[in-house]
């Protein structure tokens, strides 16, 4: 990874006063970066070999993690959106030295019972230490069981992403990354800060607005790209349905600024493509997972094709095997932490299909198929990609094994919100089965819920990306509606 550093040092002769990094409070120069990393190495050398980073999308999320790259230690990013009952599992699973935290987080670090290091950029010139090869991430993923389980990655796995990503976004200087997503993704992580500092880039990193997305709550995109003329962006696919109807309401087109919207985490439903299309967004279908250090395939200008997730990244091969989708690629995961290391084969567990040019369609999980107690086999995905194709609807999910029918669990958008508070069990069903009109009878949703992003975020319900917990919704949907839908008027209200 010294070529990130190789980069920085050369920026910092050509461009010293700069910015090249700020948050809603802070802003840094290539110089102030460059003394910013001497002395945070410097510092974390000191703590340990293996620490935690429990710290908003900040500038000092950002130096905390350069500093970790540069001295060659473990970093194992503590998600703000896990529970303390998860945060306390990583901590032991993880055995760190140390935890890194700022002020905002103190509080909450503090009964994790390690020793805590404040963060604290300092930017006065200072010698330079040399690099140490030898960095590492432990990425933690709750999975589809809410329980923990830490990816290994090194040097070699993040390299070959970001020098791949880099060609396939045609990353160039004058672009402005402005991030949204929580930095404990390693999507964002490569994206808001590999990335960006490979090409000379300048990333803006918008605080407020991930602690909001973190929390369910999904306002102020639009404002925030249109006031730094943002060039690159990050979204899932509930972000990017929240852009488009910003703009929609708006009656304004894409800014002109935008020429990269990378959309990946979960299916992105045809209606929102179609959108984005009419509005002008360039958007960029991918897929990946953790397990693959983040980025497998990637539509890109030269190769798009909507509906699918894109082309594989330079230096990565795709197979079909009984229809699951493996991934032979140089970033595949070294190991689970405490597991046996990898091949650099990857059986993804997801089922998809290439077609003959090479583009990739993915289906579904492989382990979410529901068998129905009438010995249906359905894949959730194809029915809440329908539901989702409602702008009302911001995430949809679909349950029901060995039961006669099926259960959906519907999220209503900034867009549906006032029309699901005022509409009636019948006219949800009547919406679900207009929805659902392409399908057989027996894929029909027939037990209908309904709660708000607010108290789905709460019950964590689904990942910081988007996929829904579905161990945690069943359990979920099992308790009475009317506890339910008491709960959702309680928090909306």
């Amino acid at each position: 990874m010294q070529f990130l550093f190789d980069r920085i040092n050369e920026e910092a002769r050509l461009r010293p006063n700069e910015i090249v990094l700020s948050d809603d409070h802070c802003h840094l120069s290539w110089s102030d970066l460059k003394h910013a990393l001497a002395h945070g190495a410097r510092l974390q050398k000191a703590l340990g070999s293996r620490l935690g980073l429990l710290c908003s999308n900040s500038c000092d999320y950002v130096v905390a993690q350069l500093s970790a790259v540069f001295s060659g230690i473990t970093l194992v990013p503590l998600p703000d959106f896990f529970s303390d009952e998860q945060l306390a599992t990583i901590v032991q699973d993880a055995a760190l030295d140390a935890i890194c935290i700022d002020a905002a987080h103190e509080a909450r670090a503090a009964r994790l019972e390690k020793p805590l290091h404040r963060l604290v950029i300092q930017t006065e010139p200072c010698e330079a230490l040399a690099f140490t090869p030898g960095f590492g991430m432990i990425i933690y993923t709750s999975g589809s069981s809410g329980t923990p389980k830490g990816v290994c990655h090194g040097e070699k796995q993040l390299e070959a992403v970001v020098r791949a990503l880099a060609l396939a976004s045609k990353g160039r200087p004058d672009d402005r990354y402005l991030s949204v997503l929580p930095l404990p993704m390693l999507l964002e992580t490569i994206c808001a800060i590999f990335l960006p500092i490979l090409c000379g880039a300048r990333i803006r990193l918008a605080t407020d607005i991930a602690r909001q997305v973190m929390r369910g709550q999904t306002s102020g995109i639009l404002s925030a790209i249109l006031a730094e003329h943002a060039s690159a962006i990050v979204l899932v696919p509930q972000l990017l349905r929240t852009l488009v109807f910003q703009l929609k309401v708006s009656g304004m087109r894409a800014p002109a600024s935008l020429r990269f919207v990378a959309v990946g985490g979960a299916a992105v439903p045809a209606d929102s493509l179609v959108m984005a299309e009419e509005l002008g967004l360039p958007v960029y279908e991918g897929y990946g997972l953790s397990e693959c250090c983040s980025v497998v395939t990637l539509n890109t200008d030269e190769a798009k094709r909507p509906g699918t997730a894109g082309k594989p990244l330079d230096g990565i091969r795709l197979h079909i095997e009984d229809g699951e989708i493996l991934v032979e690629s140089p970033s595949v995961m070294t190991q689970y932490l405490n597991g046996p290391r990898m091949d650099g084969i990857w059986r993804t567990g997801d089922l998809g299909s290439i077609d003959a040019d090479g583009f990739l369609t993915v289906h579904g999980r492989k382990d979410n198929l529901i068998v129905t107690s009438l010995g249906r086999n359905i894949s959730p995905e194809w029915v809440e990609n329908a539901l989702a194709c409602d702008p009302r609807i911001a995430l949809a999910v679909v349950t029901g094994p060995a039961e006669p029918a099926l259960r959906a669990l519907l999220i209503p958008s900034a867009f549906g919100r006032d029309w699901f508070a005022a509409a009636g069990e019948d006219e949800i069903r009547a919406l679900v089965m207009t929805l659902c009109r392409t399908l057989p009878a027996y894929a029909v949703p027939q037990d209908i819920r309904r709660i708000s992003m607010e108290q789905a975020a709460q019950a964590m319900l689904f990942t910081a990306n988007g996929r829904p917990v579905r161990s945690r919704i069943r359990a979920y949907l099992s308790r009475p509606q009317d506890a339910l839908l008491a709960e959702t008027l309680s928090v909306s209200s």
